[in-house]
């Protein structure tokens, strides 16, 4: 039985945005993670992760010299846990939905992080996240779940596609 629901789509398509729409209709406070981009002008230098709690902290940033490197981004992975794992350890099997936007090639340099995300689709409550499209074996074999709905979204698909997702979780909770 479908539990989790999961969008992917080409960045900058608007996963991000689907996923706060989806919640605004939801009108719901669930736990968890989303990102953001940090902009220093018309560039941008970073990615941001912002909690439901309310918490903030750095995922990458061009200014970050140590750590592992996406592309011109040195990954923080000790802010990205400190700010995102508790955050997420307290919403399995305590809030009504769990979010976590997004299981990415940043984020899975955490081991605790992947642990976590398997917890969370193996738990009680129905997460709703953002995968990456392309990806190694562990996000391949979380696509491939039984119990995992995934939505691919484009530009020109967004509005159905926010409509199928909500009928979806509408369906689950």
């Amino acid at each position: 039985m479908v539990k989790n629901v999961l969008i992917t789509g080409r960045p900058g398509v608007g996963k991000t945005t689907a996923i706060k729409n989806i919640l605004t209709v939801l009108d719901l406070k669930p736990g968890g993670f989303y990102t953001e981009e940090i902009r220093e002008g018309r560039e941008r230098s970073g990615f941001r992760i912002k909690t439901f709690g309310g918490k903030s902290g750095i995922l990458a940033h061009t200014d970050n010299r140590s750590g592992p490197r996406v592309g011109k981004y040195g990954v923080d992975i000790k802010s990205f846990e400190s700010t995102a794992l508790p955050e997420l350890e307290d919403a399995i099997g305590n809030k009504r939905l769990i979010v976590v936007d997004e299981i990415g090639k940043m984020e899975l340099f955490s081991q605790r992080f992947k642990d976590l995300v398997l917890q969370s689709l193996d738990g009680p409550t129905p997460l709703l996240g953002v995968i990456t499209e392309k990806g190694n074996v562990f996000v391949s074999s979380i696509k491939q779940r039984n119990d995992v709905k995934l939505f691919r979204i484009t530009t020109e698909n967004r509005d159905a596609v926010i409509s199928d997702i909500l009928e979806s979780l509408n369906e689950i909770m």
